[in-house]
């Protein structure tokens, strides 16, 4: 579903494609780059596109956020085609129905929580939770409209813009609800509603890469993700493989198993963020993503010699994934995110040609411009609350010497012109 051309690549490259045949289903302007999800039109195209296909249709796979994770499933079905349920999907990315299902078999790991109506006039002078407290759509992702809540003040203001923006994400989840059987004390809980958390994000923040087939639970990689900003919470970096200590990484993997386990999902890659605290040892489940982390895939074809989309492509084929033995070029990969903190007028982004120099230039260096030419900072799509991606940096090396010293060099010839 909406494939670009950079995924494209890597997918050209994994284990056994000269046997596979990939084709874009949807496009991304309208199913990824946009904040105006028409989810019945969407699902009729892609339904309309799929069965004028002429072809066999073996699987239907995609690595993006909301609304592809949730319409994958919906589709999959329709199409008698392998993948997780509907309902195994949403008590994952409904975020109040994922904290009740990871209390049943994690309450250690599961933060305060506490569902709310941000339009309930009894805020913002009652607090849902004693602050500080983290505010969040019951679904979004890249953190869009998630804001730390130190005090009455912070929590009015962040009412306000989620008053004022939740509709782009509100409408299409509550479309997506409609396909799914749920409890009703869930269900009133829709997409208009906000969850507000502990705050949890004090340790070092992970991610775990994995899937499921055939009820087997296969973990592949543990990343670490670095963050920055006024809150900490906006990425800086990831970094594979993971450095924490292999008892931790350990613990991780049980509550993955006893999570996917509780809430029925099979059949799919996935990824799970924790929070580590290493002054006491505590561990917190952040949430989990119900596909391939398209972020890490050129960490893992850096390090591995195939990305994780390997897992997405052969377990929707209902085949244990093909992992080459060799691995790749490199001891370590990073993804670093160029970020501003301060919105701006964009008037020169580096060129193609440039981009290529570089890459020619620097071995083990990909590069991905964010930022459009002719746009300001705040209009680009998939933003955190705090900060505004310029460009993306994927970085192979042995060492992470090795790779600060390519960043550096990189970022030295990324010619943009920003006007505040």
């Amino acid at each position: 579903m909406a494939l670009d051309d950079f995924n494209r690549a890597m997918l050209e490259r994994l284990q056994g494609v000269e046997n596979l045949r990939f084709h874009s289903l949807l496009d991304l302007e309208t199913a990824v780059d946009t904040r105006h999800y028409d989810i019945p039109a969407l699902l009729d195209r892609a339904r309309r596109q799929l069965r004028a296909f002429p072809g066999s249709i073996d699987a239907i796979v995609g690595f993006w956020d909301f609304p592809t994770s949730t319409m994958l499933p919906i589709l999959r079905r329709e199409f008698g085609l392998r993948g997780p349920s509907v309902e195994s999907v949403m008590r994952c990315e409904h975020k109040y129905w994922f904290r009740m299902n990871q209390e049943k078999v994690a309450p250690s790991q599961t933060p305060a929580y506490a569902a709310f109506n941000p339009f309930d006039s009894r805020f913002p002078d009652e607090a849902p939770l004693a602050y500080p407290f983290w505010i969040k759509p019951i679904r979004s992702h890249s953190s869009q409209l998630g804001f730390r809540i130190n005090d009455r003040s912070a929590f009015a203001d962040g009412l306000t813009e989620i008053r004022d923006n939740i509709d782009f994400l509100a409408r299409p989840f509550n479309e997506l609800m409609t396909h799914a059987e749920m409890p009703e004390e869930v269900r009133t809980v829709d997409g208009w509603h906000c969850l507000a958390e502990e705050i949890i994000s004090a340790g070092r923040q992970c991610t775990v890469e994995g899937y499921v087939l055939d009820g087997e639970i296969v973990i592949y990689g543990t990343i670490d993700s670095l963050r920055e900003g006024v809150h900490g919470s906006s990425f800086s970096r990831y970094q594979y493989p993971s450095d924490l200590p292999v008892d931790v990484q350990e613990a991780m993997y049980k509550a993955t198993h006893d999570f996917l386990k509780q809430v029925g999902f099979d059949d799919s890659p996935f990824n799970i963020e924790f929070f580590y605290e290493e002054d006491t040892g505590q561990l917190w489940m952040l949430e989990v993503n119900t596909r391939c982390s398209k972020s890490h895939s050129p960490l893992f074809e850096m390090v591995d010699g195939a990305s994780n989309t390997q897992a997405m492509v052969d377990v929707a084929l209902g085949r244990k994934p093909d992992f080459p033995e060799q691995g790749g070029d490199y001891r370590l990969a990073t993804k670093f995110m160029l970020r501003e903190h301060e919105d701006a007028y964009v008037r020169r982004v580096p060129t193609a040609d440039e981009i290529a120099a570089i890459e020619a230039d620097i071995p083990g260096v990909r590069i991905q411009i964010v930022a459009h030419e002719g746009y300001r900072l705040s209009t680009l799509f998939h933003q955190d609350s705090y900060t505004f991606e310029t460009a993306l940096l994927f970085i192979g090396g042995d060492s992470l010497e090795e790779i600060e010293r390519k960043s550096e060099q990189v970022k030295g010839r990324l010619h943009f012109e920003l006007e505040r």
